[in-house]
């Protein structure tokens, strides 16, 4: 498996909890770190496996970060990279928007020719809309720190277990 480039903010503390749970299920020098508030195209090209945080800001936006990182995006031909989103999100009180910043994210990936990887089940989570539902499954890996920090860890588990086998 080649180096997997790891991007979320490092100055968002949920963010980088999860963050730091898949470096460590990934084993010591599988995951580099990179700061998504600082990335720039050639970073970012620089991997063939790709792993985003992309938290849902407000009502079902991407982080100022990201969205700041998107006129890159469009410009990039990114056919032959794998990503990897996960996402955190409330889905008791934004329940009509749960993890939209995920599905906004990998839209736009898929568009530039990426393949998105790590899909996983929707079941045990409540919400009423999704912008990261694609076929009756998320898009990505949802976290919810606020109603379901408990599920964490063995989401967060299973789904390296997952990405393993998918980069």
């Amino acid at each position: 498996m080649n180096k997997v480039g790891l991007f979320y903010s490092f100055n968002t503390h949920k963010t980088t909890k999860i963050a730091e749970k898949i470096a460590a299920a990934f084993g010591q020098g599988e995951i580099e770190p990179q700061n998504a508030e600082l990335v720039t195209e050639e970073v970012f090209k620089g991997y063939k496996n790709l792993i985003l945080g992309v938290p849902t800001w407000f009502d079902g936006e991407l982080p100022n970060y990201w969205d700041e990182f998107v006129p890159a995006l469009e410009d990039m031909d990114l056919k032959g990279i794998k990503v990897a989103i996960f996402g955190l999100g409330d889905q008791k009180n934004y329940p009509e928007n749960f993890l939209d910043a995920v599905g906004i994210m990998a839209s736009l990936l898929e568009s530039r020719g990426a393949g998105i990887v790590g899909y996983t089940s929707v079941e045990g989570y409540t919400f009423e809309k999704s912008k990261a539902l694609r076929d009756g499954k998320f898009c990505g890996l949802g976290i919810d720190f606020e109603n379901q920090h408990q599920l964490n860890d063995q989401r967060i588990a299973d789904w390296c277990e997952q990405l393993k086998k998918e980069f």
